[in-house]
C-alpha cells in the first residue's frame, strides 16, 4: 500500500473516511479453519469502540472469540461462557439460548462431516457413471455379437472352442473400457491443470488414483462384457452359420 521497503507502522489509512494510524502488523497466518473462514492475512484489526462508532454503527457485539489456556479446559470454558451469556441475556430456566457458542473442535467436525458427505455424493455420481458406461459397453458388445454371428459360426466350424470365443469378446470389451478409461484419465488430468492455472486452485493428481481408475476400467469391461461373450460362446455353430 505504501510502496516497497516502506515501514507501514505510523502510516495513516482511511476506512470509510475515518483515519486510522497503523501501530503494527501481524505475521503471515494463511487461511483460517472453518466453513466461514477467511484469509487471515487480509484482515485489519481496529479497536471495537472505534468500529462501533465510526464504521458499523452497531451497539452490540455480533460475535467474539475466546482463547483457552489449553484444549483440556475447552469444555469447561464453553459451559461457563454459556451460563454467563444466559445470565446477561436474562434467559429464564428451560428457555432456549438466543446465541450460539461453538468450539474449534465442533467447527472441525462439521467441516469433516461436510467433506464426507461431498465425498459420498461424488462417489455416488461416479458409481452411476460407471453403471451407465458398463451398460453401454454391454449393449455395444451384444450388437457386435449379433452382427458377427456368422463369423462366430465360421470360427467354430474350423475348430474354435467356446472358451476361445469367450476370450475374444472379453478381450474386446476390456480393450473398449480401457480405451475409455485412458480418455477419461487424460481429460481429468487436463481439467485439473486447467483449473489450477485458470483459478489458482491447488490440484493433486496421485499415481494411486490413476492406477485405481485404470483397474476399474478393466473390471467394468470384464463384468459387463462377460454376458455378451458368454452368449457368443454358447452359440450353436450350425445355427450361427445359417444366420443372415
Amino acid at each position: 500500500m505504501f510502496g516497497a521497503g516502506t515501514d507501514p507502522v505510523g502510516q495513516v489509512i482511511r476506512i470509510k473516511n475515518a483515519p486510522f494510524t497503523i501501530v503494527g502488523f501481524l505475521k503471515s497466518k494463511g487461511m483460517g479453519v472453518g466453513l466461514s473462514s477467511q484469509d487471515q492475512d487480509d484482515v485489519i484489526f481496529v479497536p471495537y469502540t472505534s468500529a462501533m462508532k465510526r464504521l458499523t454503527g452497531d451497539t452490540t457485539f455480533r460475535s467474539f472469540s475466546i482463547q483457552t489456556v489449553s484444549p483440556a479446559v475447552m469444555d469447561d470454558v464453553q459451559q461457563q461462557v454459556t451460563e454467563l451469556l444466559r445470565q446477561r441475556h436474562k434467559i429464564a430456566p428451560g428457555r432456549e439460548d438466543d446465541f450460539l457458542v461453538r468450539t474449534q473442535r465442533e467447527i472441525s467436525e462439521t467441516a469433516t462431516e461436510t467433506s464426507r458427505v461431498m465425498t459420498m455424493l461424488l462417489g455416488s455420481i461416479a458409481g452411476v457413471s460407471l453403471l451407465v458406461g458398463g451398460i453401454g459397453i454391454m449393449n455395444i458388445m451384444l450388437v457386435s455379437v449379433t452382427e458377427r454371428t456368422r463369423e462366430i459360426g465360421i470360427r467354430m466350424s474350423i475348430g474354435a472352442r467356446g472358451r476361445d470365443i469367450l476370450l475374444q469378446f472379453l478381450t474386446e470389451a476390456v480393450a473398449l473400457s480401457i480405451v475409455g478409461g485412458l480418455i477419461g484419465i487424460g481429460l481429468g488430468m487436463g481439467a485439473s491443470r486447467f483449473i489450477s492455472e485458470k483459478f489458482g486452485w491447488n490440484t493433486l493428481i496421485s499415481t494411486d488414483s490413476i492406477l485405481l481408475a485404470f483397474v476399474f476400467s478393466a473390471v467394468i469391461g470384464i463384468f459387463f462384457g462377460f454376458y455378451p461373450a458368454r452368449k457368443a460362446a454358447n452359440l450353436d455353430p450350425i445355427d450361427a452359420l445359417r444366420y443372415e
